[in-house]
């Protein structure tokens, strides 16, 4: 396989997820000639503004989060190079569901949830959208979240169900012929957070006087998205594309304020912490360089 025949498919749940998630390993992937596709799921219209001259835009106001949300997510993708970003079925198909927080510090779905979010949404439908764009790319490689969506959000969650079910569905070969060719996908991995570079990093915050970044989190009762080193399957070091994952993070600026809690972590640990990032192997042959427990390419052994 030649670098350009290497293609990626990354689902996401709303503009910024996938930046602050995997945007190094998108950018680093982009810069060696893989194609990169982003699905997003909704657009994000439930989020919390951190701008507020677009306070009006909220969904209990004028409702015109999302539009904007997705002209950050173009500029956030132009920075890391990445031009094929598509929404599941549409942009504006799903509605994003919103979130509250639960009392365990996980987030959870709202008590009350309008009928078009993502939330609500029929799997089957919804895998649908995804199976004709994974017959159409045929990635070697999909990424998405863990059951629980690393942290709670619903919508997170439902990507993950759909990414899941979408996968096994357009590998079987008489299932819905009229989205093309069958295409089982080889790697298939979950998106995560080593929970020994985030335990050192926020003890060293604390150490250094930094009392209110991540204000409650317990370096010794890290939340899920935070995953123990053993259960870790590859480290994809986008170290060299560091300072574009932190442009597109400014990007999306309604979301990601510059001097919250990720930006004061990229000041204190720069490339440890965002120009590194971390995955399970849930479907393929892991594949690490010799004398390593990790993979270093996504696309090891392919």
């Amino acid at each position: 396989m030649t670098l350009d025949d290497r293609r990626i498919l990354l689902v996401h749940a709303h503009p910024d997820d996938e930046t602050i998630g995997t945007g190094a390993t998108m950018a680093r992937y982009v810069a060696e000639g893989a194609q990169v596709t982003l699905v997003t799921c909704t657009a994000g219209e439930e989020g919390e503004i951190l701008m507020p001259e677009i306070e009006h835009l909220a969904s209990d106001q004028e409702d015109g989060l999302g539009a904007h949300r997705v002209k950050e997510l173009d500029a956030a993708m132009a920075l890391l190079g990445v031009t094929d970003v598509r929404f599941l079925g549409g942009m504006f198909n799903f509605r994003d569901s919103g979130m509250q927080w639960a009392p365990d510090r996980h987030a959870a779905p709202l008590d009350e949830t309008r009928g078009d979010t993502f939330w609500h949404a029929d799997l089957t439908q919804a895998a649908n959208h995804l199976v004709e764009i994974i017959r159409e790319v045929r990635p070697q490689v999909l990424v998405t979240y863990d059951e629980f969506g690393g942290y709670g959000h619903p919508d997170h969650i439902q990507a993950h169900r759909v990414a899941t079910y979408g996968a096994v569905l357009a590998s079987i070969p008489s299932y819905r012929r009229d989205f093309g060719e069958a295409w089982d996908i080889p790697k298939i991995y979950w998106s995560a957070m080593s929970a020994s570079e985030m335990r050192e990093g926020l003890r060293a915050l604390r150490d250094a006087g930094d009392t209110t970044t991540f204000e409650g989190m317990d370096p010794d009762n890290l939340p899920p998205f935070a995953v123990e080193d053993d259960d870790l399957d590859a480290m994809v070091d986008g170290s060299d594309f560091l300072e574009a994952k932190l442009d597109a993070m400014r990007a999306h600026a309604s979301q990601i304020a510059t001097d919250g809690p990720f930006f004061a972590l990229s000041n204190n640990f720069g490339n440890r912490v965002w120009g590194v990032e971390f995955f399970r192997l849930v479907k393929g042959t892991p594949a690490p360089p010799e004398g390593s427990g990790l993979e270093d390419d996504l696309f090891a052994g392919l």
